[in-house]
């Protein structure tokens, strides 16, 4: 019998191994440039390169988002409810916008609903008197889902709320991101169980068995009151959000009031987080299809997250620069556009829209303002404004098209929100409030500067150095 050394059957089983990986890589990975660098680790280096792979080269965010929604009954869906079905008055109102309503039709497989309205409220001092008030006046049910629940005096005015509203027998459900309560002591889902208010962790890091996960956040951020009233935004629970405290941690930010039909959209959004947290089915019978008119907004809720939603948010703010004609304007504090996005923006530049981004002077996350000085330069080349906003620094998430559409929501324009956190977003067809919206943002131009060309070539040599270093690590940030 033929004997074959044991060294070339190590050699046999590491180039297997290093063929089979870099195939994985050739069948799997969505980008060329990325299947082609990875086939070459594995190839070039047929030891380290599998194992590289099998660490770093292997989307395991998706994995794990599949197995967060798997089982999500169909009545929790954020689709199950779909009716694309033309609306003749909707799309008599909307004609001239009938390739970007197509757009949100086909990505999210949900109606646009009439009769709503949507109310801006500025900064801690707007927003959560109007929050404390709807939980104070609940009657039936309150839901909320937030990404941080700070403990300080505005998170506690929301705790004592809640209990209030949990003496009157009010059903109370509140969902707090596993990483986002992290940012306070004492946690609020502690202090709320010992109130007896029933609430949940999404996806919370745990020691046994050890799973710690920094991605798939759930940054959505809803209050729902009785089926009569909303509220949605980028606006975290917590003090830092009231700007005339004048804090070293201030957020100015801008969260909005809603009531209407879309109210409905919203509820299945939370009941669905709450089912993959919970694995309860929650539903009310207050939050009918058939809610009556509110105002004149016409909107739509979009889901997005590292699932079946995935790419939800990127392919309609896509669609809707393309649409643009007059103008665009972006309020963020986190720009990292994806390519697609960044070219859709260079190219409404390009036929003579008018770009404005606006972004705050000084970022609570140095990495990613970094990193967007880097880039800033190809935008500027183009024609693109972009503004510096003066302190505080601003949280706000707002995307306004000519003088018709609107974007709110929890989303920031960067590789985090837009691939790893399930976001959501809320279309706005309504010249009023895409007015009101442009009012904030003419606003905050004439209180900031421009960036010029000048300016980012004045920037000393280590300092270019270490904003490419950061951009070098976007996808990460």
């Amino acid at each position: 019998m033929l004997e074959i050394p044991w060294q070339a059957l190590a050699l046999g089983g590491t180039v297997l191994i290093a063929v089979s990986a870099g195939i994985h890589a050739l069948l799997h990975l969505p980008d060329p440039r990325a299947a082609w660098g990875w086939i070459a680790v594995t190839l070039l280096f047929p030891v380290a390169g599998p194992v590289l792979y099998l660490l770093f080269g292997i989307n395991r965010v998706k994995s794990r988002a599949r197995q967060i929604a798997t089982a999500l009954p169909d009545e929790l869906s954020p689709h199950a409810q779909a009716d694309v079905r033309e609306n003749p008055e909707l799309r008599a109102q909307l004609s001239a916008h009938l390739s970007l309503i197509h757009t949100g039709d086909t990505v999210t497989q949900s109606p646009l609903l009439g009769g709503n309205r949507v109310r801006p409220l500025r900064n801690g001092e707007e927003a959560f008197p109007a929050m404390l008030a709807a939980i104070d006046a609940a009657t039936e049910s309150v839901a909320l889902a937030t990404y941080i629940f700070e403990t300080n005096k505005v998170g506690r005015d929301v705790i004592q709320a809640l209990e209030r509203a949990k003496a009157r027998g009010v059903d109370i459900r509140v969902l707090v991101d596993g990483i986002g309560e992290l940012y306070s002591l004492p946690r609020a889902v502690r202090l709320l169980r010992r109130r007896g208010i029933r609430c949940a962790r999404f996806h919370p890091p745990r020691v046994l068995p050890p799973a710690l996960h920094i991605n798939l956040r759930n940054h959505r951020k809803l209050l729902l009151v009785d089926g009569c009233i909303g509220f949605t935004g980028g606006m975290n629970i917590g003090s830092r959000h009231m700007v005339t405290e004048n804090r070293r941690t201030t957020a100015a930010d801008t969260h909005f009031e809603i009531a209407g039909p879309v109210l409905n959209q919203l509820a299945t959004a939370f009941a669905a987080d709450w089912y993959l947290a919970t694995r309860e089915v929650w539903s009310s019978p207050l939050w009918a299809d058939d809610q009556p008119a509110a105002g004149a907004s016409v909107c739509r809720v979009i889901t997005d997250g590292p699932n079946e939603d995935l790419d939800h948010l990127r392919l309609v703010l896509q669609a809707a620069i393309v649409s643009a004609r007059e103008r665009v304007r972006i309020m963020t504090p986190y720009f990292l556009p994806p390519p697609e996005l960044e070219a859709a923006l260079l190219g409404a530049a390009l036929r003579g829209v008018q770009v404005d981004i606006i972004l705050p002077d000084h970022n609570n996350v140095r990495a990613v303002h970094y990193a967007a000085q880097h880039m800033l330069h190809r935008l500027l080349d183009r024609g693109i404004n972009v503004w510096r906003q003066a302190p505080p620094f601003c949280h706000s998430k707002l995307f306004v098209i000519d003088d018709h559409y609107a974007m709110i929501g929890s989303a920031n324009l960067d590789p985090r929100s837009l691939r790893l956190n399930f976001e959501l977003g809320v279309e706005v067809y309504d010249p009023r409030f895409a007015e009101r919206l442009h009012a904030i943002i003419d606003g905050a131009m004439d209180g900031g500067e421009r960036w010029t060309a000048e300016r980012l070539d004045a920037r000393g040599p280590l300092r270019r150095v270490r904003d490419a270093a950061c951009w070098l690590f976007s996808p990460y940030l």
